[in-house]
């Protein structure tokens, strides 16, 4: 889950960027909401991205996150409120020679092209201010999902569910038992906090993984 400042739509009026895209989930549904199964044997659906998210070591670390790094996300946001505002001029003058009469569409595409440009490099510089906090968010990610497997392992063995789905791999389910709160009882157990900085020269998993094929056609590896 990256923060990210994104610059809103030129197609027409340029607007204000909202301060971090919100890292949006559906709970995990309350154990108090139906009667809960006791030794079930069976399919199991559990909703992994929201167990995640609202997990107690994630919501702390998004607070910790909001002082920590607030310089930067206070930069990124003043950065992205002067460049919307600089897009809103460019957008209004396109919009009005639009309009006039006699608009010449040469012109007029040197001008859309212009406003891209400067769009997507705004969008660029915003995300060079917040790299700082995308790393934190990677981090945090990656230590609560290392405890993930154990603790869907153990919220099975505790309910006997022997098979579970996450809800984007099936198209319709009926009677099956709803494992996201026992996985998330466990998961907090497992890993009530995190560390919110990563250690110098920290990557991501996504990272590491395309750069150890690298690393193993080195010249010199021994291959």
């Amino acid at each position: 889950m990256k923060p990210m400042l994104k610059l809103t739509c030129l197609a027409a009026l340029a607007s204000a960027l909202s301060p971090l895209a919100a890292l949006a989930a559906a709970p995990a549904t309350s154990a108090a909401a139906a009667p809960e199964p006791v030794m079930v044997q069976g399919m199991g659906i559990a909703n992994l991205d929201a167990i995640v998210v609202n997990s107690r070591a994630f919501q702390s670390a998004q607070q910790q996150r909001n002082i920590v790094y607030k310089t930067q996300i206070d930069a990124a946001n003043a950065r992205s409120q002067a460049i919307n505002a600089e897009l809103k001029v460019m957008v209004d003058k396109f919009n009005r020679d639009k309009s006039a009469a006699g608009a010449g569409q040469e012109e007029l595409q040197q001008q859309a092209q212009a406003i891209q440009a400067s769009q997507q490099y705004g969008q660029q510089e915003v995300n060079r201010i917040l790299e700082p906090v995308a790393q934190s968010d990677a981090y945090v990610n990656e230590q609560i999902r290392d405890k993930l497997d154990p603790a869907i392992k153990s919220a099975m063995a505790k309910t006997r569910v022997s098979i579970v789905f996450t809800p984007n791999q099936v198209i319709g389910f009926n009677n099956a038992y709803n494992l996201s709160p026992a996985i998330l009882t466990e998961l907090n157990a497992l890993i009530p906090t995190v560390n919110i900085k990563p250690p110098a020269g920290w990557e991501p998993l996504a990272v590491r993984q395309q750069r150890a094929p690298q690393q193993v056609q080195t010249p010199g590896n021994g291959r």
